[in-house]
C-alpha cells in the first residue's frame, strides 16, 4: 500500500472514531477528537453547554429593598390588614418584590486542547537575569458556534409570560480566559502565567500555524461566529511554572467560557459563583526526567473499589468523568 492510500485509510479510520464518540448518547462527558491543519496532533474537543436553567434566578425576595424601604409596607388606619383596596394583593410592591425572577442570556464557547505538556524554558527573573525553569503548558482553541440562550416572551393580556427559550447567535464574541492548575493532593492551585519568552518555542515544538495568544492577548481577539468544523478559531496557550515535581492527580479550571453563574441570596453580601470547565489529568509519573512524562487527559481507573473512589474523591466526583462543568 502506497504512503497516500496508507494515510488516507488511517485519516478515515480516525473521522470514524471521532463520529462513534460524538454519538454515543449515554456520555456525560461528550468530548471528542479532532485533527485541525493549523496545529500537528490530535485536539480533544469540548462543546458548548449552555442550559435552560441558568437563563433565569428566582421566585427570590429582595430582602434588601424591603428593608431599606419600609414605606411600601401596607398598614395604618387605611389598611388594617395589609389588604390593598382593589387591587389583588399580589400586584402590591411587597408581594412582587418577594416573588422576583432575575432573566439573562447565555452564551457558551467551544473549548478544544492539546495534551498538557512540559518544556524547559529560560524565564527572566526580578534582576533581570534568566533562569531556566520547567513550564508547565496547555495549547488551546476556541471557537464560538452561537447557540445563545435568551428567555423569549409571550403577550398574556398585555402581560409578557416568558414560557420559552430561543436561540440566537451574534457576529463575534470576545475570551477572558483564567486558567487554573489544581494539584488534588496538596490543594494547591496555580494561576496561568504570562510567560514571553515561552510563546515561541511552544509555538514551534507544538507546530502551530495559527496566531498563537496569552491569556492577556486573547482577549483583544474577536472570536467570530462558525458553524464550518473546519473553522481556525483562536488559539491560545496557559503557562505554569513552580509545580510541586510529585504532582499526580491533577486538573485544569477555565473560567471565562460561558456569563452562566450561580447566586447564593441576594444583595451585597450574596455569593456568586462562576461556572467553569474542569479538565481532569493523571500523571503516572515522577520527579524525574519530567519532560518525558505523559499526561494522560481523564481519571485513572482502578479495579478496585477502595482505590477508585479514594481517586475520585480527590477530584471531586462519584463517577469517572474527563471532566465536568463546576461553579467555583
Amino acid at each position: 500500500m502506497s504512503n497516500g492510500r496508507f494515510h488516507s485509510f488511517v485519516l478515515v479510520l480516525l473521522t470514524a472514531a471521532v463520529t462513534l464518540t460524538a454519538q454515543e448518547p449515554n456520555r456525560k462527558d461528550p468530548s471528542s477528537q479532532q485533527q485541525t491543519q493549523f496545529a500537528s496532533g490530535v485536539i480533544t474537543v469540548i462543546p458548548p453547554a449552555p442550559m435552560p436553567e441558568e437563563t433565569f434566578q428566582g421566585p427570590m425576595t429582595l430582602q434588601t429593598l424591603l428593608n431599606a424601604h419600609p414605606e411600601i409596607q401596607f398598614g395604618g388606619p387605611n389598611h388594617p390588614d395589609g389588604e390593598p383596596h382593589f387591587d389583588p394583593r399580589t400586584r402590591t410592591l411587597v408581594q412582587m418584590a418577594k416573588e422576583v425572577i432575575l432573566r439573562r442570556e447565555i452564551y457558551c464557547l467551544e473549548f478544544s486542547f492539546k495534551p498538557l505538556r512540559q518544556i524547559y524554558v529560560d524565564v527572566p527573573r526580578p534582576d533581570g537575569k534568566m533562569q531556566r525553569k520547567l513550564v508547565w503548558y496547555m495549547v488551546y482553541r476556541v471557537r464560538y458556534r452561537g447557540g445563545e440562550l435568551r428567555p423569549a416572551a409571550d403577550q398574556v393580556a398585555g402581560v409578557d409570560i416568558y414560557k420559552r427559550i430561543e436561540s440566537i447567535h451574534y457576529d463575534s464574541r470576545h475570551f477572558f480566559p483564567m486558567m487554573i492548575l489544581n494539584d488534588h493532593i496538596s490543594g494547591q492551585r496555580a494561576v496561568d502565567q504570562i510567560l514571553p519568552t515561552a510563546l515561541d518555542k511552544i509555538k514551534v515544538r507544538e507546530q502551530i500555524q495559527a496566531p498563537l495568544h496569552n491569556s492577556v492577548d486573547i482577549t483583544r481577539v474577536k472570536i467570530p461566529h462558525s458553524s464550518d468544523e473546519a473553522a481556525s478559531g483562536v488559539w491560545g496557550v496557559a503557562t505554569w511554572t513552580d509545580l510541586d515535581p510529585q504532582l499526580d492527580f491533577i486538573s485544569v479550571e477555565v473560567s471565562g467560557l460561558t456569563n452562566a453563574f450561580e447566586q447564593e441570596g441576594e444583595g451585597s453580601e450574596a455569593v456568586c459563583k462562576r461556572k467553569a470547565l474542569q479538565l481532569n489529568f493523571f500523571r503516572p509519573g515522577d520527579a524525574i526526567n519530567q519532560t518525558d512524562d505523559q499526561i494522560r487527559f481523564g481519571v485513572p481507573a482502578y479495579q478496585d473499589e477502595r482505590e477508585q473512589s479514594y481517586v475520585l474523591q480527590h477530584y471531586g466526583l462519584t463517577e469517572r468523568l474527563d471532566y465536568q462543568w463546576i461553579y467555583r
